[in-house]
């Protein structure tokens, strides 16, 4: 049953109201206008019947306090007046009233009157659903548009038209540009369901060091941008690109993917860097690059590798001093251990020589098979064995570790034979210096033919 409200201060009323009703409709009935908003704080009846004139608040002071409260907003309200003018019609309505009906009241007339304003204010109800669930769906619409699916955060474009609106009246900022590293690996060795769960991981991790008005995005891919409105600074700047190759780093280890995945990041800064979000990512980009060619896994800030390219190009060497100077960095003995996109380029530059000069090369595949115990480390594991290669290699061989479980190793000017002592060799040094858990390692030995 319906539940309608009544107020009026003439009991005679009330009665005759109850009477003609109740048999179709639960009734409350009340004598003013402060009984009626006592109830009403608590209660949201179908609709209410409200007597004009009554003493110490009349009908129009409690349609105003009802109109008020945002929960009955919706609660239709019909005026009871002795009244006929149409002025106090006119005001009735004005006042939020759906209709009106004249005392004494007929029965039967009030009955059809509240059946017909119920029966509309249903169907408004329904209408009001509909455009509710309509509104949230173009909501819902909205947000898959300007959301990546997989992670949540913002994508491209939308990141793209937030960052613009942010820098038109921003004095500075900053981007940071972030890259997996090796993320391959993990869809090769694990499956793509894992790679979607590190990459959930990394857009959590980014959430965690955001503050309020970050702008938080996935590129596509493993590649993600976080812009920062203010003036950090360049310590400040550092310290959040360190925390955060830490911890997406430790995070993909504690899940269990031994890949050597960690994370590269570039940094551009808002307005020395660029003004807009093309230019800042493109120049968070370039920085980037910079990281990847270095070995991965750290931070680069583009002003840093604009201010070494211009004193470069400000000064002119000869060539006895560029060979010094590139030759720097060599280790001077041992074997040359690479990440494998390096890698990737020497042993194209190797698979050419070979297919010039017909050179002896053999490449052999370390694969490892864990007993996994508390004790166990794949880590350890790995940093072991390239210390056995680098000692027991020449300075021309080289080496790459492709996953959590294989390294390859490329031997220049190697017979076949000759690569079987290497590999024992090696794994005799392994042995030497690894006391952890027991570790089966098998070997493959395959000669770099000419195409």
């Amino acid at each position: 049953m319906k539940h309608l409200l009544i107020v009026d201060d003439d009991k005679t009323n009330l009665t005759m109201a109850r009477n003609a009703l109740s048999d179709v409709y639960r009734i409350t009935a009340v004598l003013s206008g402060d009984q009626a908003l006592r109830f009403l704080a608590s209660n949201i009846p179908d609709l209410i019947l409200l007597d004009i004139n009554m003493p110490d608040m009349d009908g129009y002071e409690v349609m105003t306090a009802i109109r008020k409260d945002d929960r009955l907003q919706y609660v239709p309200v019909i005026f009871l007046t002795a009244d006929t003018e149409p002025e106090t019609e006119c005001r009735c309505l004005e006042a939020g009233a759906v209709d009106f009906i004249t005392k004494p009241f007929t029965p039967l007339v009030m009955r059809s009157r509240i059946s017909r304003v119920l029966e509309l204010e249903e169907l408004r109800s329904s209408l009001r659903r509909k455009l509710d669930q309509k509104i949230q769906e173009v909501s819902d619409m909205r947000e898959r548009s300007s959301h990546d699916g997989l992670t949540g955060l913002l994508n491209r474009n939308t990141a793209s038209e937030k960052t613009d609106k942010i820098l038109e009246s921003a004095k500075s900022g900053a981007m940071l540009m972030m890259d997996m590293d090796n993320f391959k690996i993990i869809n090769d060795v694990y499956g793509h369901a894992a790679g979607d769960n590190v990459l959930r991981m990394f857009a959590g991790t980014m959430e965690d060091y955001a503050s309020d008005g970050d702008i938080l995005c996935r590129l596509g891919g493993d590649e993600f941008i976080m812009f920062i409105e203010g003036d950090k600074t360049k310590e400040e700047l550092g310290k959040l690109a360190g925390n955060l190759i830490k911890d997406i780093t430790a995070r993909i280890l504690n899940a269990g993917y031994s890949t050597g995945t960690t994370v590269s990041v570039g940094i551009s800064r808002y307005p020395a860097d660029g003004d807009s979000f093309l230019s800042l990512s493109s120049a968070a980009d370039k920085a980037l690059y910079f990281v990847k060619q270095k070995g991965k896994g750290a931070y680069h800030f583009y002003r840093e590798e604009k201010a070494d390219e211009k004193k470069r190009e400000e000064s002119l060497v000869d060539i006895r001093y560029l060979k010094d100077y590139l030759a720097r960095s060599d280790a001077n003995n041992g074997s040359y251990i690479l990440n494998l996109e390096s890698f990737n380029h020497v042993y194209n530059f190797i698979r050419r020589v070979v297919e010039r000069t017909d050179s002896e090369v053999h490449t052999i595949l370390f694969t490892f098979s864990y007993v996994v115990t508390e004790a166990y480390d794949s880590e350890n594991v790995l940093e072991m064995f390239e210390k056995a290669i680098f000692t027991s290699l020449r300075r021309v061989d080289v080496s790459t570790r492709y996953s959590g479980r294989q390294i390859l190793v490329v031997l220049m000017n190697a017979s076949e034979k000759n690569s079987v002592s290497i590999a024992e060799r090696i794994m005799g040094s392994f042995h030497d210096i690894y006391t952890g858990p027991e570790v089966d390692i098998r070997y493959e030995i395959e000669r770099l033919e000419r195409k």
